[in-house]
């Protein structure tokens, strides 16, 4: 049987995972990424909070026992100004605390240790049951706003013309912020050659950076590729 896996005729579902385990955040990141969905991941509720200043999942995988702010208190938190998904993922796995996960606002809650691909029915049935969010997303850096299903990018009220390519690499890197992608990863998915790719980051860096020659969001990660960071 076949892992469920992201569409591919849309744009592929974008989950942020949150957890202070870097062993477990790393595979996470590379199975779901491996069965099609974008994935950002973020070690506690306060890089989970930056991320969610610039980009909107589609559903967070949310680690309930965390240094700071605990993933509970993040997910009462949210929910004070947003309806996104929230798988909660804990080692507790009595019932009390999965009643407790749940009170505060969580969609569903999977006990650790899991079998992945339990992890990856519960995301498919929780992004079924999910209401359509019909309004554009938006990311924003700088005086920008980027709109990846329009490819607009604009510059204050200011549209910035961009081709359909810059604007497909663009859509590519901001999915996922602060995760560097390869030059032949990007080459792969857009079906350009490596050297274009480089041409259409130097392109891009002309259009969004104060100075291109000093990149402040698309950076080059040597020996890795590209990243783009947020602000």
């Amino acid at each position: 049987m076949n892992e469920p896996t992201a569409t591919t005729n849309a744009p592929p579902p974008h989950i942020l995972v949150v957890d202070d385990d870097e062993r477990l955040r790393k595979l996470l990141r590379k199975y779901l990424a491996d069965n099609g969905y974008a994935v950002s991941t973020a070690a506690d509720a306060l890089e989970a909070r930056q991320q969610l200043g610039a980009i909107a999942p589609d559903l967070i995988v949310l680690d309930v026992m965390m240094p700071g702010e605990s993933g509970v208190e993040l997910t009462k938190s949210l929910r004070t100004k947003s309806a996104v998904p929230i798988l909660l993922l804990t080692a507790m796995g009595a019932t009390s605390d999965r009643i407790k996960g749940l009170e505060s606002g969580a969609d569903d809650y999977l006990p650790k240790p899991f079998e992945p691909r339990e992890l990856l029915l519960r995301i498919a049935g929780i992004l079924r049951r999910a209401p359509r969010d019909e309004a554009p997303r938006i990311i924003r850096f700088g005086r920008f706003t980027f709109e990846p299903l329009r490819g607009e990018l604009r510059k204050g009220a200011e549209i910035v013309h961009v081709t359909a390519a810059e604007a497909q690499l663009l859509a590519l890197l901001t999915a996922t912020p602060g995760q560097p992608a390869s030059r032949d990863d990007l080459a792969g998915r857009t079906g350009a050659m490596q050297r274009a790719v480089d041409v259409q980051v130097t392109r891009l860096r002309k259009k969004i950076e104060v100075d291109p020659r000093r990149p402040r969001y698309l950076q080059t990660v040597r020996g890795r590729g590209y990243v783009f960071w947020p602000d």
